[in-house]
């Protein structure tokens, strides 16, 4: 099976107007796809990829060129790790956001409601708090915040009382028992939308996401060049406003700041006014690709 189909690949890549001396980074390396079609364009230049995921680290073996540099970690520690390898500034950034397919592909990693298996969900297996944790040890206010922000859960109050509920009785292990234990919840004909959404909610929760990414957006302007790349496809709203806010004004959140002569104060200049969305052929060819947005931004 084929580890992870890259999602606007050659889009994202050309995206990067790359440099062969330039220095890059993909700060989500999966199953390497980005990360060989950048490589094969340097000839001197440098690519780092960041995962924090020890499948990718075995898939990142198969990179063999003095051009790249794989980093265990989560791309929230960007600038620390480049740092480290002593590159102060890039050319490029690449940030492909979501679950690689074979994440979702392994039924004990607990990503996909397909599969029955563990409720884990984390993107670093060997550190960090479970879905598992999470569902057992939350409070009914802390599951109702995280059902209606992260996964947009119509019910969420009532998800988050069924799930306090059930677990006084029994806890639930495994992706079977907790489905079978919010089944009253779950609208009819629905299933996998409202599951989605529910299980997208959990991800986020486990693996910090939305903080993360906003650390990485913010290190990401520090350590571009003028004139270097960032690009980002994501796959959800929340992501996705995050990034454009960011772009556009600076801030994840209220207005741009401007400086006494009425400039605004921001890093960033969109390259491409609306997001760059795949092809009739591409989302033929992939169905995960269909809610990918491509955001391209130019360090000023």
């Amino acid at each position: 099976m084929e580890y992870h189909r890259p999602v606007l690949f050659h889009e994202s890549v050309d995206a990067l107007a790359i440099k062969p001396d330039g220095v890059y980074v993909d700060v989500t390396f999966g199953g390497g796809g980005h990360s060989s079609l950048i490589v094969s364009r340097l000839t001197t230049g440098k690519l780092f990829s960041f995962d924090q995921d020890r499948d990718a680290e075995e898939q990142s073996k198969k990179i063999d060129s003095p051009a790249f540099q794989f980093v265990r970690a989560n791309f929230r520690d960007l600038k620390k790790y480049l740092r480290l390898y002593g590159a102060k500034q890039v050319d490029g950034i690449l940030a492909d956001l979501g679950v690689s397919s074979h994440q979702f592909n392994v039924p004990e990693r607990g990503f996909s409601t397909r599969f029955e298996g563990p409720l884990d969900m984390r993107m670093n297996a060997e550190a960090g708090t479970t879905a598992e944790e999470i569902l057992q040890t939350y409070s009914e206010e802390q599951l109702h915040r995280i059902f209606g922000i992260y996964g947009e859960v119509k019910n969420a109050k009532t998800l988050a009382r069924t799930i306090v509920e059930k677990r006084a009785r029994k806890s639930f292990e495994t992706i079977g028992e907790f489905k079978q234990a919010i089944s009253s919840c779950t609208p009819k004909g629905k299933e996998n939308k409202y599951l989605a959404q529910v299980f997208q909610a959990l991800r986020i929760e486990v693996n910090d996401e939305m903080k993360a990414l906003e650390e990485m957006l913010e290190q990401a302007a520090e350590v571009l060049k003028p004139g270097g790349r960032l690009v980002v496809i994501s796959y959800h709203s929340l992501e996705d406003r995050l990034v454009k806010n960011f772009i556009a004004k600076g801030k994840f959140f209220g207005e741009v700041e401007k400086d006494l002569y009425g400039n605004e104060i921001k890093p960033l200049e969109a390259v491409n006014r609306k997001p760059i969305v795949p092809s009739e052929q591409e989302l033929l060819e992939n169905s995960r690709s269909r809610s990918a947005k491509l955001r391209i931004a130019e360090k000023k």
